[in-house]
């Protein structure tokens, strides 16, 4: 009997072969990285997947339970939002922010980063007072902004209507557009997007900053010194020895800063409310979900906004990332 049994059982022996070193290193890496999936799938995958199924389902608060994976599904949110006033403004109106500030802050960094290449005295602490708009709490400074820019008692305008002889106060956060006279013409000029324009510019060129700083640190002198050694001129030495050794960094920052801008909802919220002609389409969910109690157009809208961040993102990929590969050769 014994016999039998020590035969019947080796066959499951012979099949239980120890493992290898690499399937070992394979299961111990699957243990170190399943916390951090199990977050993921958490946190972004599953609300992503919850937000698709919404935008398709006419789901408002009140029915907000009967919502479901089987529920049923309609594109009548999305005929929603394309035919609401102002969604094709509110559009353009997040095209012309994120543009503008993610070219304002990779501007300011990139001049920060220059002037602040060469050593000097306390230049560590001129560095680290830079990264203060970045780390600050946007509550606390964009309390900041509005006090000073204030057209009763803000700084701005007390140095505007004394020094620089303005007619009267303007109103940067609440004024949707004043005139300009410029050559005999009269240009329209929208104060209030430009004013959360120049905010964004200024607290998020810290990252631009540490990003530029970076990359100059690897560049070398010697190919400076022989421009200058040549005669080359400070705008030809940026020009030509300089930029194209930082455009990979640059493109790679443009990416970066154009995906976080033309998501970005609490500065402008906290600035002007989305009034003003600053109505980005952040906020239009916002007010979608909070004012109509819409949950499903909130959610369509959403998508939509996902939809052209995509379609940015794919057309930086197709025409300036191979470009941006090309300079580092």
């Amino acid at each position: 009997m014994s016999a039998v049994t020590a035969r019947s059982a080796a066959p499951a022996s012979e099949r239980r072969r120890p493992l290898t070193l690499k399937q070992r290193e394979n299961r111990t890496g699957l243990g170190f990285l399943s916390p951090t999936l199990i977050v993921v799938l958490a946190v972004v995958v599953v609300p992503i997947l919850w937000t698709i199924l919404l935008s398709f389902q006419e789901i408002r608060l009140i029915n907000v339970r009967s919502a479901g994976v089987f529920g049923n599904y309609t594109l009548e949110n999305f005929t929603t939002v394309f035919t609401s006033p102002g969604f094709w403004g509110s559009l353009l109106t997040t095209i012309v922010y994120t543009v503008g500030a993610t070219t304002l802050s990779i501007s300011i960094g990139l001049a920060a980063a220059l002037a602040l290449r060469a050593p000097f005295r306390g230049r560590a602490l001129v560095r680290g007072a830079m990264l203060l708009p970045y780390i600050a709490p946007v509550v606390a400074v964009s309390f900041v902004w509005e006090v000073m820019l204030s057209p009763q008692f803000g700084i701005v305008n007390t140095f505007g209507t004394n020094v620089l002889g303005w007619d009267a106060p303007i109103a940067f956060l609440s004024q949707r557009e004043s005139t300009v006279h410029l050559f005999g013409l009269e240009l329209p000029v929208p104060v209030a997007l430009l004013t959360v324009i120049a905010f964004e510019g200024w607290r998020y060129f810290p990252f631009a900053f540490l990003f530029i700083m970076a990359r100059l640190q690897g560049v070398s002198r010697d190919v400076e010194e022989a421009s200058l050694v040549d005669g080359a001129t400070l705008t030809q030495r940026f020009r030509h020895v300089l930029l194209p050794q930082l455009m990979p960094v640059i493109a790679l920052l443009s990416v970066l800063r154009f995906i976080l801008t033309f998501n970005k909802f609490d500065d402008i919220y906290l600035l002007t409310g989305g009034g003003a002609g600053t109505d980005v389409i952040s906020v239009r969910v916002y007010d979608f979900l909070t004012s109509r109690f819409d949950i499903g157009a909130a959610s369509a809208q959403a998508l939509i906004l996902a939809v052209f961040l995509i379609i940015g993102v794919g057309v930086y990929l197709r025409f300036f990332a191979p470009k941006a590969e090309e300079g580092t050769l």
